[in-house]
């Protein structure tokens, strides 16, 4: 499981290191896709390869199907972790979400999340906001 958020620079070639708690887990290999908000996402093999046997499954004959999967897969990019750590950032993948010089790499579950510093910035926001969080959860049955 992925969890916390760590502050990374990229290297010039458009590098990222992946923090020391999460390389275990990609040693098997990983793909990077686009999120929903403006991110990427990170995933193990095994997790992208039963994402992608759902998809797969949906109709074709679902227009909103067939722009999740050009959104999952048409940029999604297979990567792997140098000797120390970092794995490369396909330059489009960069451009799409603005990661410059600075990420920021956000543990969620099953899933790892690349923001911008501006972007996640922003969703610091939503999530400190306590009052939109009670009503936006309400109907969620969290209890353990």
């Amino acid at each position: 499981m992925f969890l916390g958020q760590y502050h990374h620079n990229l290297d010039e070639k458009g590098r990222l290191t992946i923090p020391a708690r999460f390389r275990d887990a990609l040693v098997e290999g990983a793909y990077l896709t686009l999120g929903f908000d403006r991110n990427l996402r990170l995933l193990t093999q095994a997790d992208f390869e039963l994402m992608a046997e759902k998809i797969n499954h949906l109709s074709m004959t679902d227009p909103d199907i067939r722009q999740l999967r050009r959104l999952i897969f048409a940029n999604a990019s297979e990567v792997q972790l140098d000797r120390l750590g970092r794995t490369l950032i396909p330059q489009f993948l960069r451009e799409f979400c603005g990661l410059e010089s600075e990420a920021v790499i956000v543990g969620v579950g099953e899933a790892i999340e690349i923001w911008s510093p501006a972007a996640w910035t922003e969703q610091e926001n939503l999530i400190q906001d306590a009052e939109g969080n009670a009503q936006r959860y309400a109907e969620l049955d969290l209890s353990i």
